[in-house]
């Protein structure tokens, strides 16, 4: 292959001696990103998938310019040499990974799976490196030649777009996060809590009295934490408690791993601490604190809360349920089989999840444009971009709405936006009538203030903790509760986003001291996906 690859590099040589052969290599190798095996501008342009041999061909010329620390020959067999050459170059010198050899694997079509063994030094200290990869090859758009399709997952499975891989000295000392009992927590034993524990550890290593280690890390683009892979030299871990509860969080991990594209979080509503946060998504986005989301119908605990403040109708007041409510030309439709009732009360069409009672009752005097954001921010402390949680978090959108997404917002749909995090907190906000801001870490580490809301009155919070309740045992939410003991209470949603054929299903709820929401992306009903998660984290912490 070594042989080959000379033969190629001399090849372009010759051709750069020529002026006018010079620019027309220059041209075709540069529209595919590449540089190295130069024949193919001078031969006939192939179509089509690339054949086993030139899988085998272009992946061993790759590979093995790679293993050399040949950086920019190995980008010249990608599709886009560019960013390959800034990656593979970065992986010899600020990686410091050397004495590289890589394995290939038995191609599966055009994919050829690695495995990568090398060394990581750095002052002395060395320490193998172990891995598994793929690559896929390709043809050329405009050259025709077979090339690596280039993603930074080639050179490392957990690259993304923009990162790099860097060796020195961590950013911040390594922690040891507990829990609230003192319980260690992991990302072995906890796998979705591995972003939280990057994070915690970025912003409060420096607080919790340990010593930088010397690690092989992955550093992101975004403004997330480094992301270790290897440690050379053991750093000395601080303490960092957490308001987590090992037994909830291994209760909520289990759950979600039940359905794709989930998360849910779980807080105790009389202090705000958060109890669990997991999610199973294949982009490893913390959805359950940062997602911005329509939330459905369990936006209607906001909803009904306004109305009830507003003196527009009460718990058992009237709230007809119709098959239909138009709003400024837009036609509002309930769930598939739901019965209309006009003489519905509040509760009764809470509790049925009935769409057309919202919508027909946001029309009634006082309640105007903004009464929906006022309601919000004013009594559940969402929408403000205060929330100071210890990690990153979205805190909800209500903007002020008017024409169809007046109604819609009202119902969870239109401009609304709002995550697991944001849904816990309503309910809890909800059955307490105070607002207590959310919080991993408590704020006297880093004196941080925590946001503040004037919550609800004592008669609206009784009547939204009933409707719950009612919903829990008798509605919507019944068949996800049922078996659950003590004080409990629900409300479900789904939410419609364009382009997909399944709803997104929400679900939170309460049980003793315990709220938690959950959304399955493109899980159908409430009771369908986030239900059963709700239920199960409930069942272990409450």
């Amino acid at each position: 292959m070594g042989k080959g690859v000379k033969a190629v590099v001399g090849g372009v040589f010759a051709v750069m001696i020529g002026g006018a052969g010079y620019g027309a290599y220059n041209i075709v190798s540069a529209l595919d990103g590449g540089g190295g095996g130069s024949a193919g501008a001078a031969e006939t342009r192939r179509s089509g998938p690339p054949d086993k041999e030139e899988v085998r061909e272009t992946a061993d010329a790759f590979l093995g310019a790679w293993e050399k620390g040949q950086a920019a020959e190995a980008a010249s067999y990608t599709n886009n040499a560019a960013d390959a050459g800034v990656l593979l170059t970065a992986y010899g010198e600020e990686a410091r990974i050397a004495r590289v050899d890589i394995t290939p694997g038995v191609p599966r079509g055009a994919t050829v799976p690695f495995t990568v063994k090398a060394t990581v030094s750095l002052d002395g200290v060395s320490e193998p490196l172990r891995y598994t990869s793929a690559l896929t090859v390709v043809r050329g758009q405009t050259t025709g030649r077979a090339l690596v399709d280039w993603e930074p997952s080639v050179v490392h499975p957990d690259l993304r777009d923009g990162d790099t891989l860097v060796t020195g000295e961590s950013a911040q000392p390594p922690i040891e996060a507990v829990d609230r009992d003192g319980t260690v927590l992991t990302r072995e034993k906890y796998p979705s809590l591995g972003p939280v524990l990057d994070t915690l550890r970025e912003k409060y290593g420096d607080k919790a009295g340990g010593s930088p280690a010397v690690e092989l890390s992955i550093r992101h683009a975004t403004d997330e934490a480094d992301t270790p892979l290897l440690t050379l030299a053991e750093g000395e871990p601080g303490k960092l408690r957490t308001t987590l509860s090992a037994e909830v969080q291994a209760a909520a991990e289990k759950a979600v791993q039940a359905y794709p594209e989930s998360s849910v979080v779980a807080l105790k509503p009389s202090t705000g601490e958060v109890l669990a946060v997991a999610n199973n998504r294949d982009d490893g986005f913390n959805a359950a604190f940062q997602g911005q989301v329509a939330p459905g119908s369990t936006m209607k605990i906001i909803t009904a809360a306004m109305l009830i403040d507003n003196g527009v109708t009460s718990m058992n007041g009237p709230a007809p349920c119709t098959d239909t409510a138009t709003w400024q030309s837009q036609t509002f439709k309930n769930l598939t089989g739901m019965e209309p009732n006009e003489g519905a009360t509040l509760a009764n069409s809470f509790l049925r999840s009935c769409n057309t009672a919202f919508i027909k009752l946001i029309d009634e005097k006082p309640v105007d444009d903004a009464s929906l954001t006022r309601e919000a921010q004013e009594r559940f402390g969402l929408g403000r971009d205060d929330w100071k949680t210890g990690i990153a978090s979205f805190d909800g959108s209500v903007p002020a709405s008017g024409g169809p997404d007046r109604a819609a917002n009202a119902i969870g749909q239109g401009q609304v936006q709002m995550n697991p995090l944001n849904m816990a907190s309503v309910t809890a906000t909800a059955v307490t009538g105070a607002f207590r801001q959310p919080y991993l870490v408590s704020p006297e580490l880093d004196g941080r203030q925590l946001a503040q809301a004037k919550g609800l009155p004592s008669e609206t919070s009784a009547q939204l903790k009933e409707m719950m309740r009612l919903t829990a045992t008798q509605g919507t939410a019944q068949q996800a509760m049922s078996g659950l003991g003590g004080d409990i209470g629900a409300k479900t949603g789904s939410a419609e986003v364009d382009g997909n054929a399944t709803s997104d299903s929400w679900f939170t709820g309460f049980r003793n001291d315990v709220a938690a929401a959950a959304m399955a992306q493109q899980g159908g009903h409430g009771g369908d996906a986030a239900g059963p998660i709700v239920a199960a984290v409930l069942r272990a912490g409450g």
